[in-house]
């Protein structure tokens, strides 16, 4: 190629220019059949299909969300008093509280599109309030008993969605929510029956090419269809629907045919109730569309390469022309030597040249980029000493001040990125101005809340200039404390004549800051090479015992002096290193802990929600904040002690009330004020020592005395019921077969025949 003519080179390269549109209409009309294909179509289609799985979810939540909000009023507690219809309809007080009921139900319904009714029933009640009946008795209106099957699924507290035909035939699909005791003591069951042709509007799509769709629920039962003969029938005995039960995946489409024609199965299942949604395309009219636009990109692109082609002809000529010039012009007044070469040869050759010299200059700009004084400043604080050095410090003495602001997570939190990188700007432009003239400053941020500032000065400066140096430390700790609104610790190094060493001051310079924790904050630390060397080592082994002991009989008091103790060691000793008092205050911590799970106590329970202990420890800056968080963990955790001791013997006072009292109308209110307590720890109370509800433990509690009673005598299963507490026999029979799993007299049989 060196030796073909620069013409044809460049007629060739043009040619190439000229594809390139080709190369992006291919490319489009690639991605054009792509998104059109089988894949992209699929893609497609299972995106509407989650967008209207989603609006039907949405849909349903909201009812459900206005059904639990209506469950948590107190509209159903003016009627739990009333179990038969004769009851509810002795007065008209009765019947307004009936009313009540019946005008929230109805205002639930016009809240929802496609709600098609709603009722109320009251457990162990003869009678429902719906909407469509008004106030029935139940064998008026339709039977309930589905409702048991509804709920055997349910997990949780929250209500289900059950699909059925009313009696008069409609699809509907109901919400079904039982009243739970967290949010009101009666009992009972809100019903919400939604159209199945509601669902059909949210699952329906618009796309081109749909033939139909299926909502399933867990067991594969048809819930919604285009065809409303398959309404609950088994949906895995429609084609190719099987598989898709049997499959794994979240969602997916497969292709399948189907007399004679192409169909993409999309589906997605619900994570929120478990239902699959099933959508059916037809891939043949889906593809009408792709296979024309292919079409017409392939004549397109042949007639745009002809062009091309006549083109880089013609620019070739064109444009050879001022180049085979300025390459005559170029060989004329340069020394290259390049000999039977092409004219593009020669001017690579010129160009390399011209790149040779560039990055000789580049490499001289970058040299003076690296002497600029960030740069400088922070190679010198890491140890490297650059090179001109005495252009940034020419003065022969070197001293480090690290400035740092207090409580730095509180700032941090309080403050964006933003506004922290304005106050570092503000805060460095601040240090470097407020030194005497006699001192060469220079600042750089160091992270983490500190500023380190480079003090470059002469021998002797210091001795003459000593007041005007305190003087300009304490300025950079009043303008950093207004501008931050924290106040700042100023850690100061020793001095150096070695711009080698200026590393070793920055590290005296952090260790004096850490000197804090017992001078406080706000102040200005020198750093004090005898004093570390002859560093001190406290272990206060003894106090740590003596906390245990007063933890042990709950006394507050002597944990608060044993703290005190340990703060005032700390503090009498010349020097103590900042590890070493963290390792003191955490190894408290750690004694603590251990000895609460050696006697059997649930950590877990007393700490939760306090976060990690000994991060919170690392966080503090001075002693008094260490000894304050100890304090009121201490103080927590003979809390937290003291309320486990009060609700053992409340436990017992409540079992013993229960058994004094179980045959009579408890009212549980009332049992918690007679016994000393808030109503809702007198149920915490009894859920943690029985694993039951406060009504359960009750139920269960009569139904053992009614079983001794079975067993051993020969009284009717009425008057076994009266005497147990339950004036009315069916709700007996009702709670003895959910605790025994079968009735009374089953059980009473059983017991005679094995005597």
């Amino acid at each position: 190629m060196k030796r073909v003519p620069m013409m044809l080179q460049l007629a060739l390269i043009l040619f190439c220019v000229m594809a390139i549109p080709t190369a992006i209409l291919t490319w489009y009309s690639g991605a054009q059949i792509l998104r059109n294909s089988q894949t992209a179509i699929a893609e497609s289609s299972l995106a509407g299909l989650n967008a209207n799985r989603k609006l039907n979810e949405n849909a349903l939540g909201n009812l459900a969300q206005d059904t639990v909000r209506l469950a948590a009023t107190d509209v159903f507690n003016p009627i739990r008093g009333f179990s038969t219809f004769e009851e509810l309809n002795a007065n008209y007080n009765n019947v307004s509280r009936a009313l009540a009921v019946l005008y929230e139900l109805s205002n639930l319904n016009r809240r929802v599109d496609g709600a098609y009714s709603s009722f109320f029933y009251l457990d162990g009640s003869n009678y429902v309030i719906s909407t469509d009946s008004g106030i029935s008795k139940l064998d008026r209106y339709e039977p309930i008993d589905w409702m048991r099957q509804a709920l055997e699924g349910r997990r949780g507290i929250g209500g289900v969605w059950y699909p059925r035909k009313l009696p008069s035939g409609l699809p509907v699909v109901s919400y079904v929510l039982q009243l739970n005791r967290l949010t009101t003591t009666t009992r009972g069951t809100i019903v919400v029956n939604i159209r199945e042709s509601q669902i059909e509007q949210y699952l329906h799509s618009t796309e081109p090419g749909e033939r139909g769709y299926l909502l399933l629920n867990r067991d594969g039962t048809v819930i919604s269809h285009n065809d409303k003969s398959l309404l609950l029938s088994d949906g895995g005995q429609l084609p190719f629907i099987r598989s898709i039960l049997d499959s794994e995946s979240k969602e997916g489409y497969a292709f399948h045919e189907l007399n004679g024609e192409r169909l993409i199965y999309v589906w997605s299942r619900s994570d929120q109730y478990g239902w699959l949604n099933v959508g059916l395309y037809s891939l043949d009219e889906l593809m009408t569309e792709s296979n024309t636009l292919q079409r017409q990109i392939i004549l397109l692109t042949a007639v745009i390469i002809l062009a091309g082609t006549v083109a880089a002809v013609f620019l070739a000529t064109w444009l050879s022309r001022p180049v085979r010039q300025l390459v005559r012009t170029v060989r004329s007044r340069s020394g290259l030597d390049v000999k039977n070469k092409n004219e593009l040869v020669f001017l690579d050759a010129a160009f390399k040249r011209m790149q040779e010299e560039e990055e000789g200059l580049y490499r001289l700009l970058k040299e003076r980029e690296k002497d600029t004084r960030s740069l400088a400043v922070h190679r010198l604080l890491q140890g490297e000493v650059p090179e001109r050095i005495e252009e940034l410090f020419p003065e022969a003495c070197y001293r480090v001040a690290v400035v740092s602001i207090d409580q730095y997570r509180k700032y941090k939190g309080k403050t964006n990125p933003e506004t922290r990188s304005y106050h570092r700007y503000l805060l460095v432009a601040k240090c470097e101005s407020l030194f005497p003239e006699a001192f060469r400053t220079r600042c750089v941020y160091q992270g983490e809340g500190c500023v380190a500032v480079v003090m470059n000065f002469g021998p002797g400066e210091l001795e003459r200039e000593p007041a005007g140096v305190r003087q300009a430390l304490e300025a950079i700790g009043k303008e950093a404390a207004e501008l931050t609104g924290h106040t700042v610790t100023i850690g100061v190094s020793g001095l150096t004549d070695d711009p080698g060493r200026v590393a070793d001051r920055l590290a005296e310079a952090m260790e004096a800051i850490k000197h804090r924790m017992i001078q406080g904050n706000g102040g200005i630390i020198f750093w004090n090479e005898e004093i570390s060397r002859s560093r001190k080592y406290i272990d206060p082994a003894n106090s740590e015992r003596r906390i245990l002991n007063f933890l042990d009989a709950g006394d507050l008091d002597g944990i608060f002096k044993e703290l005190e103790i340990i703060r005032g060691k700390i503090r009498s000793a010349e020097y103590v290193s900042y590890d070493n008092i963290l390792f003191i205050y955490n190894q408290l911590v750690g004694v603590t802990i251990k000895h609460l799970r050696e006697n059997r106590i649930h950590t877990g329970r007393i700490f939760a929600g306090k976060g990690n202990v000994y991060s919170a420890l690392t966080s503090m800056d001075t002693l008094d904040e260490l000894e304050e968080y100890l304090r009121e963990w201490f103080r927590e955790i003979v809390r937290r002690l003291g309320r486990q001791a009060g609700e053992t013997s409340y436990s017992e006072r409540i079992v013993r009330h229960l058994e004094a009292h179980y045959r009579e109308d408890i009212v549980f209110e009332d049992m918690a004020k007679e016994i000393g307590i808030s109503y809702s720890y007198m149920r915490k109370i009894v859920y943690e020592l029985t694993g039951k509800s406060l009504i359960d433990y009750l139920n269960q509690l009569r139904i053992e005395k009614a079983k001794q009673l079975l067993a051993s005598t020969e009284l009717t299963i009425t008057e076994i019921a009266a005497e147990v507490g339950y004036p009315n026999v069916r709700n007996f029979t009702r709670f003895f077969h959910k605790f025994e799993g079968m009735p009374p007299s089953r059980y009473k049989a059983s017991q005679f025949r094995v005597q």
